[in-house]
């Protein structure tokens, strides 16, 4: 069981990230591959990474073991959330926290030749640590990326909801199974027992689409503390949601589809544009039509306009099912 301790300041510092955090998703994907849980991710997925990247798998799986501990310094405390910036983050890490994370590691299980030099900070070690990082992420990660995009920031807006409705600590109530609020601790299940302390610093939450079944946090608590917890997921293999997507897209339109999925909880027209990648002012042309028909609503705010769905067009993006998931199409995103 792992306890965190709130008092008053860290309830007013505690936050949601913003979107997946690329390097906690790599770490957790490895995880994933040595379970056969098909609602976590699909056959066709592992099979995939083992053809496309076996050595980097293979090098990784040295410093990420099926369970139990991994080193901190490859989920780093600045939150980067680009492929390619969290692999240089993760080699700009400083020897010392090399040193201190690798003698843990090898505390409890054997270590390699490239792991021993790799904690020494070997110029070589490194740089073969970000090819097999970066080769990973191409074949496991990018090609996933918005569909685990999209459910992070469903998740996030569900966690905005209890916030308004019922303040930090409703939010904290409306976590995974495997967390329970008892003011003013938060019980996570956890492989070990384990007190977190926040001492007014506040927690980070990151959700997180290949965490599995329960929260995970640091060893070391020196920095912003975190917790990285599991979202309520779909495999990533093709089915209804993506049959949903062809069949919005064939009714209103390839990218008028993809400007209405893209709204999803909320989103200005600079986050729709990041999101399809249009330009913003097609983006204010679709939203003013979807607007009309009455899909969505606008709201605008000095410069900025907020854009959420009705329930009409939250009811079609779900094919009439309320209760389904949102959809996205997918799409390889480049390191």
């Amino acid at each position: 069981m792992l306890r965190i301790h709130f008092d008053g300041d860290d309830l007013a510092h505690t936050r949601v990230a913003e979107r997946p955090v690329p390097a906690w998703e790599t770490v957790l994907s490895l995880h994933c591959l040595h379970h056969s849980d098909r609602w976590i991710v699909s056959r066709r997925w592992r099979r995939s990474v083992a053809g496309s990247a076996p050595r980097a798998t293979q090098l990784l799986t040295q410093l990420v073991p099926p369970r139990g501990y991994f080193p901190d310094f490859l989920t780093p405390g600045r939150q980067r959330y680009g492929l390619r910036e969290s692999v240089a983050e993760v080699l700009r890490t400083p020897r010392a926290e090399l040193r201190r994370d690798l003698d843990l590691l090898a505390a409890e299980r054997p270590s390699t030749p490239w792991s021993r030099a790799l904690g020494r900070g070997d110029g070589d070690a490194l740089e073969l640590l970000g090819r097999a990082m970066a080769s990973y992420q191409r074949a496991a990660i990018a090609p996933f990326w918005r569909r685990v995009r999209t459910r992070v920031e469903a998740d996030r807006a569900r966690l905005s909801r209890e916030l308004l409705n019922g303040g930090t600590e409703a939010l904290l109530g409306g976590l995974a199974p495997s967390m329970r609020w008892r003011r003013p601790v938060l019980e996570v299940d956890y492989p070990v027992d384990s007190e977190l302390r926040l001492g007014g610093r506040g927690l980070l939450l990151i959700p997180s689409f290949f965490c599995w079944r329960t929260g995970v946090t640091l060893v070391h608590h020196d920095r912003t503390p975190v917790l990285v917890y599991p979202i309520p997921r779909w495999p990533l293999t093709s089915g209804p949601v993506e049959d949903r997507h062809r069949a919005l897209a064939a009714l209103v339109g390839t990218t008028r589809a993809a400007v209405l999925e893209s709204v999803g909880e909320g989103a200005t027209t600079g986050d729709v544009a990041r999101r399809t990648g249009a330009l913003a002012s097609s983006v204010s042309q679709h939203t003013t039509v979807l607007r009309d028909a009455g899909l969505v609503v606008s709201e605008r705010r000095g410069n900025t306009v907020t854009h959420t769905l009705t329930p009409l067009g939250r009811c079609l993006l779900a094919g009439g099912d309320p209760q389904a998931p949102s959809i996205r199409s997918g799409g390889e995103v480049p390191l």
